[in-house]
């Protein structure tokens, strides 16, 4: 094992206490102190507003990271840098604790700075094995993984406390502090690590190669007379980004801008998966196949979205379900107590740190044993599919509720365990799956688009959000009988359960490839 993995296993325990002892006491925080100016009634939907617009943010700035640390600084580099910019954005929420302004700079800080280190030290722990040793990086990407949990179980048992005892002074504090000893650790471990150089001005670049396809013209007219109906579907891409950051009134920047995005991607890629033939010649073949694996990986990607529209709403509507249920007294070793909304969260990290192991050694040998091989495909689709199975028990609870009837915090754990497995089969193996299947000079790009799938999930979220206020919508979800909160539970399960299917019919299409280092 690489000597130098401990100190980024450690770094990211640290960091991630930090990122998510924030994270999920700040829906409580918003509804109970910062948005207290609001009417009640309209207080859980602003709350889920600014909570999902910050992690659009964080999983946004992957772009911008990924991009810098491979055409300029190297991954080492721009971690470090970065990080110095979270630990002011944590400084900033224990500061302007009763400040709007202040606190949302804070968070716009950890944004950025969380986003611009996010993509890289994934694909740095990738960096340190070569084909020598990547029979190894499946256990370090699991225990990698795990440690992100470890520290997520502790910050969410924990800092729900700190606030409701201590203020969010000293609550948003000790995530800070936590971030400036992960930066430290980072930096002590600076001589011992594999430093991959940026790559240097490539002219077989996916962006040159893309561009050169978009804009070759067809040796002889084709499809319908078009000479270029790549280019035709990229610039209708283009126009229709435009319009919908004209929609900004209306829609608000950030779903305006985020749709802009993904459209423009969208449609880009289906541009140049139109004409890519076209750039041979001027390109190695090596670069045009390199830009083909990458669209494929890109659809994979853009089939997880609804997923994260699930996922992250474990620390937004289901807390704010949390809050309208009953929490009985407990008892562990003779120690009292009832659980706070926020500390239900604490469940899903402590189920991942149990099911990692457990599907290693039981669950996909058994799944060998009798047959079946547990791709990384098939076990990321599989883990849509038990998302969706969540969301329609939550909804179940949803209804419950509604019908008037007292309903135990602890109907949750079931929900939580089924997210949790699907969280374990999708994000846990789309790490591997990303880095794998990324060529060489694409590495912290390729996860950058990883981190924003997680962007366009939560895009939907908002989306969904404005939708529910829109009169026309709510006289609708009305008439169906259904509460609004009920009715987006059972739309997002249908949601992510179409997608599987989707997702299943693409990966008997997909061709695996290897594309880790071959040398030290």
């Amino acid at each position: 094992m690489p000597r130098q993995i401990p100190y980024i296993i450690a770094n990211e325990g640290c960091e991630r206490f930090s990122f998510y002892g924030m994270r999920n006491i700040l829906t409580p925080f918003l509804l109970s102190t910062l948005l207290l100016f609001i009417p009640i009634g309209d207080r859980a939907t602003e709350a889920k507003h600014v909570f999902h617009t910050f992690v659009i943010g964080v999983y946004f700035f992957p772009l911008l990271g990924g991009w810098i640390a491979d055409r300029f600084w190297g991954k080492y580099k721009t971690v470090f840098w970065f990080s110095l910019i979270y630990v002011a954005g944590h400084a900033c929420l224990a500061i302007f604790e009763h400040n709007l302004q202040g606190f949302y700079l804070g968070l716009a800080l950890i944004a950025f700075g969380s986003g611009g280190i996010k993509p890289l030290v994934v694909s740095f722990v990738g960096d340190q094995f070569d084909q020598t040793n990547k029979n190894r990086a499946k256990l370090v990407f699991d225990a990698f993984y795990w440690i992100i949990n470890f520290g997520s179980f502790f910050a969410s048992l924990l800092m729900p406390l700190f606030l409701r005892d201590y203020g969010p002074a000293v609550a948003f504090g000790i995530p800070g502090i936590l971030m400036a000893i992960a930066t430290l650790v980072f930096w002590l471990g600076r001589g011992k690590y594999v430093h991959v150089p940026p790559a240097a001005p490539n002219p077989d670049s996916f962006s040159s190669v893309a561009r050169t396809a978009l804009l070759a013209r067809a040796s002889s007219q084709s499809w319908h007379g078009l000479s270029r109906p790549g280019l035709m579907v990229a610039g209708f891409g283009a126009l229709a980004g435009v319009v919908s950051l004209c929609m900004t009134p209306a829609w608000g920047f950030v779903i305006a801008a985020c749709t802009a995005l993904a459209l423009v991607l969208a449609f880009g890629g289906i541009g140049v998966s139109m004409q890519l033939e076209r750039a041979r010649g001027k390109h190695t073949d090596e670069a045009v196949e390199g830009v083909r694996s990458v669209l494929r990986i890109l659809i994979v990607f853009a089939l997880t979205t609804p997923f994260w529209s699930l996922f992250d709403q474990k620390a937004s509507t289901w807390i704010v379900q949390a809050n309208t249920m009953d929490s009985p007294l407990l008892s562990i070793f003779g120690w009292n107590f009832t659980l706070l909304p926020a500390q239900m969260q604490a469940v899903n990290p402590i189920l991942v740190m149990l099911l990692i192991p457990f599907n290693n050694v039981a669950l996909f040998p058994l799944m060998r044993a009798v047959g079946i091989t547990p791709t990384p495909l098939r076990r990321m689709g599989l883990g849509i599919a038990l998302s969706a199975s969540a969301w329609v028990v939550i909804g179940m609870i949803q209804l419950w509720m509604d019908g008037g009837d007292k309903v135990s915090i602890l109907w949750q754990l079931l929900p939580y365990a089924l997210l949790t497995l699907g969280e374990v089969l999708v994000s846990a193996t789309g790490l591997e799956f990303a880095y794998s299947q990324a060529p060489a000079s694409m590495k912290g790009i390729i996860l950058s688009f990883w981190y924003l799938a997680v962007t366009v999930g939560n895009l939907w979220v908002l989306i969904v959000n404005a939708g529910v206020k829109n009169d026309v919508v709510g006289g609708w979800i009305a008439s169906s009988g259904l509460s609004p909160i009920a009715f987006q539970m059972f739309l997002f399960a249908a949601f992510a359960a179409a997608v599987a299917a989707l997702f299943a019919l693409y990966a008997l299409r997909y061709k695996m490839v290897d594309n880790y280092r071959k040398t030290a």
